[in-house]
């Protein structure tokens, strides 16, 4: 929200009033307040009659300093609050006559007392950004209504990433963002999921701590600072430390909750009935066996809105006309290996019987006068079920837990952004901040529910609406896109940002959701889709089984399953890296290469882990420009050698794409290509990728409860190459990428292969010598 008009002018009828004077700090065992004065104090007589603005500074853990600012701190508090992992952190407070300062960790906050208002930020002495002239403020509107203001300054060079999915430009300098979810597609300003949390690339963040909306002005209002900006009588917000971007999102997990690790099943490819197309058992049986007859590894079959009958979503029972004996239709596709995942809404259309449960036990948002709120957008009379009421969670969990036991695995959670405000909750939660919060209770009840009954580990979902907490009930997709390359790069685009505000796992409707793409479209965007987290396929009006583009469709569609699934004892690896440190498994290149000016902008490349390199291809030409940052790369599909800081310009048919390994990688391979669900520690391959003189390279092997079983290691001295794997009695291999020959192999043997040499240990072998 914008306040002036221009750098100099307030705009008119609004009162700005700005900390002008630091009259007192004061201290506690943790915590220092300021009081500032919004005029220059010559004489007691000028305090009458003024306003004294307050800012505490604290640290809920070490290397993250919250700031709090109140003007009247005497206002009723009304929730939903985000919840805070608060740790113990050694905080440290001076005050002196010049300055105060409080440090947690390697951050630090200095308040330059004899400038008015002038605090900065540090990291390991190292100034991050700060508070200065103008920045912070308390603002009344011409109708009165109270806001609190603050603005941060951004350094030369330095952008700005995050605030959840946001299929605006990657780098948000210049843009206007709301934190308001809205259902409105992949192609505008709005966002399924927002999350007021950014990422600077000079490695801090900044997370305000308010559910409801926060107005972001970047580099927009005022070039050189970004604002946010809340309604009310407070601000509070967390400068988060780290030394790194990949530092920076692990401790804003920690405040606001690690991802949870999907299960292993989850990263096959998922096939829906799309939304809708007419379908009924013998639909689903068709489109099941057909990817079977064709070699098409599936892993999961989701069932979209029309399993229920119309009208009455959500009721939660299966159209009887087409699914007369839903319980023996699903044991039987689970018979054939999948799993299964039935579509959910947070809405109760009046014509389900679950209506008048609801309305009867007050397990339904109501209006002020005490009635239903309903209206006819979605559904006809549909109301929404209110989560705020202990009761009727458990009510809505039970109507989950009878798919559950009729073998329902996972739900796709769509909706929760059409939240009103003009409604009361049971437990008085403020409106404004429930409608972004009210995914995250939605979310919760059901993911609990599948814990609950599957067991931890074994939880899944897949999810639109998000707000900050979010991701820890994995997965979440992208929402509406359209069936054209531009909406694929601007769903790339969201995945990237969302990533970067603290959620490591995501996916998209593979081809995009409005319209049926042509061929060439559907065979580019099954090359992103298979290489991103999570892969599925699905579509609004028309089915989405690859026969119905072309039959090269297939082929591709086959390959890149297959390659997803024997890279699995590498991806769950990555996941559990994600769980951990709450990293993205798609990673915008500016987290793994940050010290690369060039990878600081780029939207249309991103990393896969830390080893691959995806760049997909936007066009029907084939044509595909991409950045590599330093080192020889090479392409894991082609086995081609580039050399990297330099762009490079290639042409690829359908079967390959730039999915180039960073040099002195490991990257396990498993021998598997139709499951993600293994073990991946048997007959696991370790790949070995341009290891330099002096080098070595790292990796793990976990098991599909994400445990460690195996760690290997390759070390390079010269031409000699030590190769070895430790944990477990499981057989292992090592390949050899490039390297055509060795001179001698102690304690194995080699062979060639199709990439290089395959190094295969004797029997007892934990270390192996290879002499190029």
């Amino acid at each position: 929200m914008k306040f002036t008009d221009g750098y100099w002018q307030i705009r008119e009828g609004y009162d700005v009033q700005n900390p002008a004077d630091i009259r007192d700090i004061a201290q506690t065992a943790d915590s220092m307040t300021v009081y500032a004065a919004t005029k220059v104090i010559h004489t007691k007589g000028d305090t009458l009659n003024g306003t004294l603005l307050k800012a505490t500074f604290s640290s809920p853990m070490p290397d993250v300093i919250k700031v709090k600012w109140n003007h009247h701190k005497g206002q009723v508090h009304h929730g939903p609050d985000f919840h805070i992992n608060e740790q113990s952190a050694d905080v440290h407070i001076a005050i002196g006559e010049d300055q105060a300062e409080l440090v947690s960790g390697g951050l630090s906050v200095v308040v330059n007392r004899k400038q008015g208002w002038d605090i900065d930020f540090l990291y390991e002495g190292k100034r991050l950004t700060g508070s200065g002239w103008r920045a912070p403020a308390y603002i009344r509107d011409p109708e009165k209504k109270a806001y609190y203001r603050e603005q941060l300054d951004l350094g030369v060079g330095e952008y700005i990433y995050g605030l959840g999915e946001r299929f605006t430009p990657f780098v948000k300098n210049g843009q206007i963002v709301e934190t308001w979810n809205e259902d409105g597609g992949t192609s505008s300003e709005q966002s399924y999921k927002n999350i007021p949390f950014y990422l600077s690339n000079k490695g801090y963040g900044v997370f305000v701590n308010h559910p409801e909306r926060v107005s972001y002005e970047i580099a927009s209002e005022n070039v050189s600072r970004v604002q946010f900006s809340v309604e009310g009588e407070s601000l509070e917000y967390f400068i988060i430390g780290g030394g790194s971007p990949k530092a920076v999102l692990d401790n804003y997990t920690k405040l606001t909750g690690k991802p949870a690790l999907p299960p292993a099943w989850t990263f096959g490819l998922w096939l829906t009935t799309s939304f809708t197309t007419d379908y009924d058992e013998a639909t689903v049986n068709h489109f099941v066996d057909g990817m079977a007859e064709r070699d098409l590894p599936l892993a999961v079959f989701h069932f979209d809105c029309f399993w229920m009958r119309e009208y009455q979503w959500c009721d939660f029972e299966w159209d009887k006309d087409m699914f007369p004996d839903p319980e023996g239709m699903l044991r039987r596709l689970k018979d054939k290996g999948l799993k299964i995942c039935a579509w959910i809404n947070p809405y109760i259309a009046e014509k389900s019987y679950l209506f008048d449960e609801g309305m009867e036990h007050g397990y339904l948002v109501k209006r002020a006068d005490g009635s239903v709120w309903q209206w006819d957008l979605w559904q006809a009379g549909m109301a929404l079920v209110d989560f705020t009421n202990p009761d009727a969670v458990n009510w809505y969990k039970s109507k989950l837990e009878t798919l559950i036991d009729q073998g329902v695995d996972c739900f796709k959670t769509d909706f929760g952004e059409r939240i009103p405000t003009d409604v009361v909750y049971h437990d008085g939660s403020d409106p404004q901040k429930m409608h972004n919060y009210y995914t995250y209770l939605y979310n919760k009840a059901v993911f609990e529910l599948l814990e609950d009954k599957l067991g931890k580990g074994e939880a899944a979902l897949f999810a639109r609406s998000a707000t900050v907490g979010g991701q820890q009930f994995p997965v979440h997709w992208g929402g509406d896109c359209s069936a054209t390359y531009e909406s694929m790069a601007e769903t790339l685009r969201g995945g990237l940002s969302l990533g970067l505000s603290g959620f490591g796992f995501w996916s998209h409707d593979i081809s995009g959701f409005e319209n049926t793409a042509p061929p060439d479209i559907y065979k580019r965007w099954v090359q992103f889709g298979l290489l991103s987290s999570h892969s599925r396929l699905h579509g609004s009006t028309s089915y989405r089984v690859p026969w119905l583009f072309d039959e090269e469709a297939v082929d591709v569609v086959r390959a890149f399953t297959k390659l997803k699934c024997s890279l699995m004892p590498y991806l769950f690896n990555s996941a559990v890296e994600s769980t951990q440190l709450g990293l993205p498994m798609m990673r915008a290149m500016m987290l793994e290469f940050p010290e690369d000016r060039t990878c600081a902008t780029l939207d249309t490349q991103y990393m896969l882990g830390d080893a691959f390199l995806i760049a997909p291809i936007f066009n029907e030409e084939g044509d595909v420009e991409y950045y590599l940052p330093e080192g020889t790369w090479t392409n894991y599909l082609t086995n081609e050698i580039r050399e990297g800081g330099r762009w490079y310009r290639e042409q690829h048919g359908y079967m390959t794409l730039p999915m180039m390994v960073k040099p002195n990688s490991l990257v396990a391979v498993g021998h598997v290509d139709n499951r993600t669900d293994y073990d991946f520690a048997d007959q696991v391959t370790f790949h070995v990728f341009e290891l330099a003189d002096g080098a070595s390279a790292q990796a793990e092997v976990v098991s599909v409860k994400g445990d460690k079983e195996m760690s290997a290691s390759a070390v390079r001295a010269g031409n000699v190459i030590e190769l070895s794997a430790i944990g477990g009695e499981k057989p292992w291999s090592f390949v050899l990428r490039g390297v055509n020959d060795a001179v001698t192999v102690e304690g194995g043997i080699s062979e060639p292969c199709e990439h290089g040499i395959r190094i295969i240990p004797e029997e007892t072998a934990k270390i192996v010598r290879v002499i190029l």
